[in-house]
């Protein structure tokens, strides 16, 4: 077995609402200098900095999983984890063409900056990432499936863009088993409101938009081996 500090929730600067600091190089330098050992890229509804934060990573030895912050047609929030990169950007394709076509504008809500493993700017995304697509909550579990990814619900318990403060109540035609809170404090009293997640493994990252949020070992997952295929295992495996 093994036991892995992790921060499985990373804005990079191809999110608008992340600091330009955010490289994929920088996010996993501070990653190895704080001790993490296993973090996940998680843009909104882009992978599109994923390749070159696999590449970082590897650098620095980390365990490096492709995801993206999906944002549901009700403007709910869910992690997207893949056991590949390569299903990671196939995924990130689908969702640009689900994205509303609105532009960017920078100035009002940031970058959008898609960067090699250098730090070098290859391009901005002009369309902006922060939309709500027009994929409902309710098709992303067997979606994600189809890409050879899992969803998990992110920061439920925050008072915005989450499920339980979009739709109040978690749905019953539901089929996650793993979900991210905000406040791991509140995980006892949300189970007794929600039994739903009874049966699901919780976890809890920094949803980081700069670098000096990104988080401490202080939480830590146990898996079979380290690897991306036994973390993602270990996240499914209902408890």
């Amino acid at each position: 077995m093994s036991k892995l500090a992790y921060d499985m929730h990373l804005h990079s600067c191809l999110s608008p609402c992340g600091d330009d600091d955010m490289t994929p190089a920088m996010i996993c330098g501070m990653a190895k200098v704080i001790g993490l050992d296993l973090i996940a890229l998680t843009d909104h509804n882009t992978c599109g900095n994923c390749p070159a934060f696999a590449e970082a990573a590897e650098f620095y030895g980390l365990t490096a999983i492709c995801g993206m912050e999906l944002t549901t047609l009700e403007e709910v929030h869910v992690l997207c984890y893949f056991y590949t990169l390569e299903d990671g950007m196939k995924f990130s394709e689908y969702v640009h063409d689900h994205i509303p076509d609105i532009k960017n504008k920078s100035s009002i809500f940031g970058h959008q900056y898609v960067v090699d493993a250098q730090d070098e700017i290859i391009r901005e995304e002009d369309k902006l990432l922060i939309s709500a697509t027009d994929i409902p909550l309710s098709q992303v579990d067997s979606l994600l499936q189809s890409y050879n990814g899992i969803m998990v619900p992110a920061h439920i318990n925050k008072t915005s863009t989450s499920l339980l403060s979009n739709l109040g109540v978690i749905p019953e035609d539901s089929t996650f088993v793993c979900a991210e809170v905000a406040h791991p404090e509140d995980v006892e009293g949300l189970r007794r409101d929600n039994p739903y997640l009874e049966k699901c493994k919780i976890i809890s990252s920094s949803d980081a938009h700069t670098l000096n949020d990104i988080q401490e070992p202080i939480r830590f997952l146990e898996v079979e081996e380290n690897s991306v295929k036994s973390v993602l295992d270990s996240l499914i495996k209902k408890e």
